[in-house]
């Protein structure tokens, strides 16, 4: 089995911190003695002075501690209504409030940043006390606060949340419900709700918002509100409804920006329609006022490096870089990621040496990407070392990393390194997927370890994890690879009711 070429161990174990700088002793000696005041005898009057003054500070200083003491035991009794969903305080620190509700935002939590309405018989009703096992809202826990006042940005905010939640109903409730808070209703307000159905796929929805915005005054759609409806076109690779609105967006006078052309760059790289892909680039290079940026480099090296055109991406970032744009660390991911699975092993370690050598620090996706391409070279020694090293860094692996660490050790045969790896889950937090099952499934198949295969099942019943159609059809295939044909006629059957559903 082949195995990546360069060092044995080419990163030293602190390869992601650049070398400190060691202070100049001389330096040293010169600041420490230019801070030296020369001492004099002092009268009794300066004495007096100066015991006054220290006494005050002193003051000062016992009086800052009470009144931070006090700061911290009110965020701290904040926090505590806030987690324990309790209402009626209408008095809490408005930093603690926002610094929940925003967490809650970015963590996508919408159900504990935002539950106002729910639904009976599909009809969104209000939040009442009588709706017992609802939680507390932080949003309303906000409204209640004496010292707030509408806010046109905050909802803005939980609007895109919801969006990215796929909730466009209760994102249209809340914009309602804004614009009956007394607040300004404009193009990014507009441009929100319209993001909110077009992630969801409710074009129609998100049209006639767009035809809404024309109509009215001050909420003109922008290039940021045809971008938004664009990428949510391409993402469902509906190219002619992209092309209308890029019709439409030339009709109101709307040049694209960088934003635009990376959009259409990344979508049509993605579909591998390449020649779509290059105009759009040549068109955006013709621009005077639109320049490529790292995200155009990296979309266009992913688009020919995901298909394994290696020249080509080598050709692309050569003049990328030529031009004056320089790669980040998700453009060295590319590489890696392209160059590891074309099995060119002696670029990637070129890659890594060069990322050490100008302190690139590697992320969860550098690690995951070289995990597993060390992985299916079978150089199981250094695919551990890595996992170690990651872990000294304090980057917590993934189900990305463990499925690539399970993968390796079934083609190998390892079934106690396997062991090992559910040995470390049972000792972590880590939320497994069904896609870590589907490869433990399928390692368990390749060793011939039945048993063990039948009782990921029983592990996925206890994390709350169902089975799919994959999960089935490995079994299957286990099965009849080990003559064991009444085991897989049962999961065939079991197959042919999943399809019914």
């Amino acid at each position: 089995m082949s195995s990546l070429t360069g060092p044995t161990n080419p990163f030293q174990p602190s390869f992601n911190h650049p070398p400190k700088p060691q202070p100049d002793k001389q330096n040293r000696t010169i600041i420490t003695n230019n801070n030296v005041k020369p001492t004099r005898n002092l009268n009794p009057s300066e004495l007096k002075q100066r015991e006054a003054r220290e006494r005050k500070q002193e003051t000062n200083k016992k009086v800052a501690s009470k009144k931070a003491i006090s700061i911290i035991l009110r965020r701290e009794a904040t926090k505590e209504v806030i987690e324990k969903k309790k209402g009626g305080s209408k008095r809490l620190l408005p930093r603690t409030v926002l610094e929940a509700l925003h967490e809650r935002i970015t963590a996508l939590r919408w159900e504990s940043a935002l539950k106002r309405f729910i639904t009976f018989h599909g009809k969104p009703q209000y939040l009442t006390k009588s709706h017992r096992g609802y939680p507390s809202q932080v949003f309303e826990l906000l409204r209640e606060q004496l010292w707030y006042r509408p806010n046109t940005g905050i909802y803005i905010k939980l609007i895109v949340m919801l969006g990215k939640c796929k909730q466009p109903v209760k994102a249209q409730l809340l914009f309602q419900e804004m614009i009956d808070d007394g607040c300004d209703v404009n193009s990014e307000t507009y441009t929100a709700l319209l993001s909110a159905y077009s992630r969801s796929g409710y074009f129609n929805e998100a049209f006639s918002i767009l035809e809404l915005m024309k109509k009215t005054p001050y909420c003109q759609p922008d290039v940021f509100t045809y971008s938004i409806l664009l990428k949510s076109c391409l993402h469902v690779q509906d190219f002619e409804k992209a092309k209308s609105v890029l019709s439409d967006m030339a009709s109101q006078g709307i040049k694209p920006n960088t934003i635009t052309y990376n959009t259409l760059i990344d979508a049509y790289g993605k579909a591998k329609r390449f020649t779509e892909m290059e105009s759009i680039l040549v068109e955006m290079l013709r621009q005077r006022d639109c320049e490529p940026d790292v995200w155009t480099m990296n979309s266009t090296l992913r688009a020919f490096g995901g298909s394994g055109q290696i020249e080509m991406m080598e050709n692309c970032y050569d003049k990328f870089q030529s031009s004056g744009i320089n790669p980040n660390i998700k453009t060295f991911n590319i590489l890696l990621d392209s160059y590891g699975k074309t099995g060119n092993y002696e670029k990637m370690s070129s890659v890594m040496e060069y990322m050490q050598k100008y302190h690139f620090s590697w992320t969860l996706v550098t690690y995951n990407i070289v995990i597993d391409a060390f992985g299916r070279a079978g150089d199981l020694k250094q695919m551990e070392f890595l996992f170690r090293l990651m872990q000294s860094e304090r980057i917590k692996p993934n189900c990305v990393t463990l499925c690539s660490l399970i993968k390796a050790y079934g083609q190998a045969g390892k079934l106690e390194k396997i062991e090992s790896i559910l040995h470390y889950i049972e000792n972590s937090d880590m939320t497994l997927d069904i896609v870590f099952f589907n490869s433990l499934v399928d390692a368990f198949g390749m060793m011939g370890c039945l048993a063990e295969m039948k009782g990921v099942l029983e592990m996925m019943e206890k994390k709350g994890c169902k089975p799919d159609k994959i999960t089935y059809r490995t079994m299957i295939k286990a099965y009849s690879i080990n003559g064991m044909s009444n085991q897989a006629k049962e999961l065939l059957n079991v197959l042919a009711s999943l399809k019914k559903h």
